[in-house]
This record gives structure tokens, C-alpha cells and sequence, in this order.
């Protein structure tokens, strides 16, 4: 049994039935490097199966504290069900691109039972006509909630199910995992009986860390009076509360041509790349919806603070948000690039100003009574008062660049979903892997009605970011001696052609000129 920390649990009460904090990945397979080409669901269960002792969360649950007195507890579940959490859904015919962007985005709409581990997976079949699959193709995808995933347990979910070469589950060891486990619910009373002294280290660790905190505070203090910050503008992404409902899709690039583009323009990241993507289909989805602000929009970043030992630990989510304004106003998008990485360092600046990890001990170590109030307290303030800090999150997540397999089947792409919340009602995942990067967006569907048009959007940003940075730099296209004997041959036969159809011209004509010779002659 392990307790949630204090941030772990904000997510938790900052949840609500419009807003579930969820984060969700689509990885879409090709089952054809499977030993016999094919995967069935029972393979993919085996495979589940094998692995949760990788990752022990996939079989924890939640247990609250009676009267709220203390964090909730990790406690593995004694009624564990794997086939309830892992399902198996197919698409009705004929299984285009645009129906699995709604079915998944029904099912991140879904909030988790927290009766049950916070977690569900759903393999999806029928895609049947989404270009560059092969047949059989299948997708899987995932939800857990916030309080038990950060980027680095992220990671950990990933490698625990995959293998790095296609290997086969063995279905005969599966068994279905209904009924009794090896967990026993703790007694709630004795979860009471801790939380006074609980509560009091707590509290004796927030006021060091609030005094830890206060140098940094004060430097940020001082460069936000030396260099105030404009508002946030508000778009109609940013229009008060979010609807329960869901839009999502997305798009995916070449991770080589993102590095050839930040290589482009001088002292560029390809994070830096991401965020102007982001920016210009921003630009382009408002500005085509007459609704561009002339300020520049405002980009929430999170940061994740903690370390591999901290994972290991259990001091689960470190995070902070780094605020970066990404020029929207700002119409060329090399120029945009450029302002986007100026305002990332200083936005960086001013993070270490702060020490964000110092701050962390803030969320940490607030006693359960004032944080289960205080989150949603502070949330429906900023909602009434029409507070923004920014007008959507983009998250950049690092996956590994070598392929990896799912019983057997390699994983083509990946996407990433994320929360929306109040007055933020649009989400970026970017995620990269195997050379791949894909930029998902995440939606309350009232406040981006066309997921589609938007994503259309992310390929024209990204489009118009590659043709102006790498347009003059690009070298020219190498022709081989294959190639050029090809080209050769062709121009041969085209220059052949002209030949043949002026010489029956000239013959035509000659001949034209013949008749009329004889007819002029008859005539005289």
C-alpha cells in the first residue's frame, strides 16, 4: 500500500465529470511481423497479462481515507479483471480514418471507475480504409488517469508491454484473472488513526518549502516588473467551461525533416519547431474563423521536474508549467520560429528563477482537507473572474526511436491525448517515435466543432515551416546513373516523336504544294 502524493491527489480533486484529468495514447500495428501474421485479442490479453508485474499500477486501486482526512492510497486491487479492463471493439465498414478519430474520441470522453485501477485499454479493428495500412492492421488504445502517470512512468507503461523484436504470446498460459487476488483492503480506521501525524508532517514540510520557495518567488518577481507580460488573449478555445464531449486528431511528420529545420535556422530545437507548428495552425484555424486575436496566444508547457528516482520512489507527478507566448500575430513562420525560441529561454529563465522544483513542495505537502478544497476552489475562481494563463497546453513527450512490438505486431505510429480543463479547452500532444513525430490535438467538440479542419491546419503549418526554412538550404536532388539514363531515354524517345511528327508535317505540306501545282497547270 503506498499514498498518493499531494500532487498525484490534486488531480484527483481537481477531476470533474465535464473535465476528467485522463491522459490516452493510439498506437496503430501492423500484425503482419507477427510469427504467423496475424494477432488475435487473446494474444494481446496474454500479453497484458504477462506483463503487469512490470508495471505494478496496472493492478492498484484507489482506497480514500474516511472524512477526507488524508491523501487517498494505492492498494492493489483482490478483484482484479483483466478483460474488463482490456476490451476489444471494432469499426463499422469501412473503417475510414475519421470514424476512428470519433471512437476514440468517445472514449476519452469516458471518465475511469475509480472503484477499479484507473486504467482501460481498447483494441480496435477494421481499419479497413485508412491509407498506408496493410491488412489486419489493428490499434490499441489506452487511458489512465493523471494522479497515477507522468512522462516517466509514461515510458514505463510502454516498455513493459512491448518488446524491441516480434515475439509471439503464449495464449495457452492465459487465464482469465476474474475473482479473488492476492490484495487485501486495508482498514480505513487505521488509514485515520495516521493522518494527524500525517497531517503534520505535512504541514512542517510546506512551511520549509514555502521558505525555500520565497528567494526564487522574489527574483521572478522582479523580471516579471522588469519585463511585464501582455494578457492572454482569449480565443474561442478559451470561452468559460468545457462540454463533457470530445473531438480529436492529428497528424504525423518526419522527425528528420524537423531536425533539418531547426538545423536551418541557427541555435532552433526541434521543441522549438513543435511549438511553431502548433502556432501557425492556431494561426491559420482562427484567422480562417475570423477570430485571430492581434496578441500573441500563450502556450502552457509542462515541465515534468522529477527524476527516474523519483519515479522509483513514489513520489509520483513533479510538474510545473512554463508559460510561452508563440506569436500567432506574427505571419512568417521562420520569424515566428525565431520569436518562439527567444520567449522559450526566457521563459526557462524565469522557471529556474523561481526553482520549480522548490515549488513542487507546495502541492506536495498541502494537508488533504485544504488541497481536496482548495484545487476546484481556485479553478471555479479562475472561470468566474475570466483568469487565463494560457490558451492551451502543448506537451512534448520523447518516445524511443528503435521500432517495438505488441505480441508480435510492430507499432507504426503513436499519438497522445491529453486533458482539457476549463478555459483551456484544446490540448497538444507531441510525441515522437522511431522517427516519427505526431502532433495530436485533444478538444471540448463545442469549442473545436471540425477536429479535421484544425489537423488540415497542422499540415499546412508544418508544410509552410519546411518550404520556408528549407526552401534556399535544401541541397539539389542527386540523380542517379539509373535515374539519368531513365531521364535520358525518355527525352530520346520524346525528341523522336518531334522529329516523326515534323517530318509528316513537311511531307503533308509538300504534298499540298503538289496538288495545287497540278490543278493551277490543268487550269491554264
Amino acid at each position: 500500500m503506498q499514498q498518493l502524493s499531494g500532487m498525484d491527489s490534486m488531480f484527483l480533486y481537481a477531476d470533474t465529470h465535464r473535465a476528467p484529468l485522463e491522459v490516452g495514447s493510439l498506437q496503430i500495428y501492423d500484425p503482419s511481423t507477427a510469427p504467423n501474421g496475424k494477432v488475435r485479442f487473446k494474444e494481446v490479453l496474454a500479453t497484458f497479462q504477462s506483463r503487469m508485474g512490470r508495471f505494478p499500477m496496472f493492478r492498484q486501486k484507489l482506497v480514500e481515507v474516511p472524512l477526507s482526512l488524508d491523501h487517498p492510497y494505492w492498494t492493489e486491487d483482490e478483484d482484479f479483471d483483466l478483460e474488463y479492463h482490456v476490451r476489444h471493439i471494432s469499426l463499422p465498414k469501412p473503417g475510414d480514418w475519421s470514424q476512428l478519430m470519433a471512437q476514440v474520441a468517445r472514449l476519452q470522453a469516458r471518465s475511469l471507475d475509480r472503484s477499479r485501477p484507473m486504467w482501460i485499454a481498447h483494441v480496435i479493428e477494421g481499419l479497413g480504409d485508412i491509407p498506408g495500412l496493410k491488412r489486419g492492421a489493428f490499434a490499441l488504445y489506452m487511458k489512465m488517469h493523471h494522479s497515477m502517470i507522468d512522462g516517466v512512468t509514461g515510458r514505463d507503461v510502454q516498455a513493459a508491454l512491448h518488446d524491441l523484436e516480434p515475439i509471439q504470446a503464449d495464449v495457452r498460459s492465459y487465464q482469465p484473472s476474474a475473482g479473488p487476488g492476492t490484495g487485501t483492503e486495508p482498514n480505513r480506521w487505521n488509514l485515520v488513526a495516521k493522518a494527524p501525524l500525517s497531517a503534520l508532517a505535512k504541514s512542517t514540510r510546506l512551511t520549509l518549502g514555502l521558505l525555500r520557495a520565497t528567494p526564487g518567488l522574489v527574483r521572478a518577481g522582479i523580471r516579471m516588473r522588469s519585463k511585464p507580460g501582455d494578457p492572454v488573449p482569449r480565443t474561442p478555445f478559451n470561452e468559460g467551461r468545457v462540454s463533457p464531449n470530445r473531438v480529436v486528431d492529428g497528424r504525423i511528420f518526419d522527425l528528420a525533416t524537423m531536425k533539418q529545420i531547426s538545423a536551418a535556422v541557427p541555435e532552433m530545437t526541434v521543441n522549438d519547431v513543435a511549438l511553431c507548428v502548433v502556432a501557425g495552425a492556431m494561426r491559420g484555424y482562427l484567422k480562417a474563423n475570423k477570430a485571430l486575436p492581434e496578441e500573441s496566444l500563450v502556450v502552457g508547457c509542462p515541465i515534468n521536474v522529477g527524476t527516474d528516482e523519483d519515479a522509483r520512489s513514489g513520489r509520483g507527478n513533479l510538474l510545473t508549467i512554463m508559460t510561452v507566448p508563440v506569436h500567432t500575430e506574427v505571419a512568417d513562420p521562420v520569424q515566428r520560429l525565431k520569436a518562439i525560441h527567444r520567449e522559450t529561454l526566457g521563459a526557462k529563465a524565469a522557471t529556474e528563477d523561481m526553482g520549480a522544483r522548490t515549488l513542487t513542495e507546495i502541492p506536495l505537502n498541502l494537508p488533504a482537507p485544504i488541497a481536496r478544497n482548495l484545487f476546484p476552489l481556485l479553478a471555479e475562481i479562475a472561470v468566474r473572474t475570466q483568469s487565463l494563463t494560457f490558451n492551451t497546453m502543448v506537451t512534448n513527450v520523447a518516445g524511443i526511436q528503435k521500432p517495438v512490438y505488441l505480441s508480435g505486431a510492430r507499432m507504426i505510429r503513436m499519438m497522445g491525448l491529453g486533458p482539457v480543463i476549463d478555459q483551456a479547452g484544446i490540448f497538444h500532444t507531441v510525441f515522437s517515435y522511431d522517427g516519427m513525430v505526431a502532433i495530436t490535438v485533444t478538444a471540448c467538440r463545442k469549442m473545436l466543432p471540425d477536429a479535421a479542419a484544425y489537423a488540415d491546419q497542422l499540415e499546412a503549418s508544418f508544410r509552410e515551416l519546411e518550404a520556408a526554412a528549407l526552401g534556399a538550404s535544401r541541397p539539389p536532388r542527386k540523380v542517379t546513373r539509373k535515374k539519368r539514363r531513365k531521364v535520358t531515354k525518355k527525352a530520346a524517345k520524346k525528341t523522336a516523336a518531334r522529329r516523326a511528327s515534323s517530318t509528316r508535317k513537311t511531307t503533308a505540306r509538300k504534298a499540298r504544294s503538289k496538288a495545287g501545282n497540278g490543278t493551277a497547270a490543268a487550269a491554264r
